[in-house]
């Protein structure tokens, strides 16, 4: 049940040497919420993402998480505060294990493990609530598919402990069954009271994910609601689903 903000970004603006990626964007995440951010390429989605995270410094604009401002704090120090991710295309180190990639999260990642053996827990904890085998673990990371590699990632943004994981285009390079299959993971992962910042251009998934979405186009806001309410906003169809959307 969402109780209270947990992720507020106020007026964020982030330029490129003059070029305005994010303009002036303001929206709330809510305490257990999955939230759609969503817009045209190049719209200003990941670059947002990275500001959040700390990969960039806004030139204007605060992020403030559970109350406390994280504006431009260093990326290991948001992830400690409670904010993971995961990205576009994967980062696993593909010459290592499944299970010491996930166990790189625990150790230096979030909340960080006091040894080996926590990280090791924290690793195992993680691959079960992805729906991993345990006995997967000893898998090279590199050998594994999208789908493997998508979960591996998720499991190893688990490990540090967070609240809000950031997700950016979980649905990429997935079909049908895959995408359903995450759409659940998530929903699952969310009822234990995890937050999700969901990226994606799949509209289908994003519409059945997510219970409110925040649009943008040439880095503004243009929309903010519910499926249903972004769906019939003249501004979006014009600007990003070409037509009405059918839910």
């Amino acid at each position: 049940m969402q109780t209270g903000t947990v992720l507020s970004i106020k007026n964020v603006t982030k330029k490129f040497r003059g070029l305005v990626a994010v303009n002036d964007v303001s929206f709330d995440l809510n305490q257990s919420e999955i939230l759609g951010l969503v817009g045209p390429n190049g719209a200003g989605k990941t670059t947002l993402i990275n500001v959040i995270d700390g990969v960039y410094r806004p030139a204007s604009g605060s992020v403030y998480f559970d109350g406390k401002n994280i504006t431009g704090l260093d990326p290991y120090k948001i992830c400690e505060r409670g904010i993971g991710r995961t990205f576009q295309i994967t980062r696993l180190f593909v010459n290592m294990s499944i299970l010491e990639n996930v166990m790189s999260g625990a150790i230096f990642g979030g909340k960080p493990s006091s040894g080996f053996q926590e990280a090791e827990e924290r690793a195992l904890k993680a691959f079960e609530q992805v729906n991993l085998p345990p006995e997967k673990g000893k898998l090279i990371a590199g050998t594994l598919n999208a789908v493997e590699m998508k979960r591996v990632e998720l499991a190893r943004a688990l490990s540090t402990k967070p609240k809000l994981i950031l997700l950016d285009e979980p649905a990429t390079g997935l079909n049908n069954s895959e995408q359903l299959a995450m759409i659940n993971l998530i929903k699952a992962l969310n009822k234990s009271g995890l937050g999700f910042l969901v990226v994606d251009h799949n509209m289908r998934f994003i519409m059945s994910l997510v219970g409110r979405l925040v649009v943008l186009d040439f880095g503004r806001k243009i929309a903010e609601g519910t499926p249903e309410e972004v769906a019939e906003d003249k501004q979006v169809i014009e600007a990003y689903l070409g037509e009405k959307y059918k839910l």
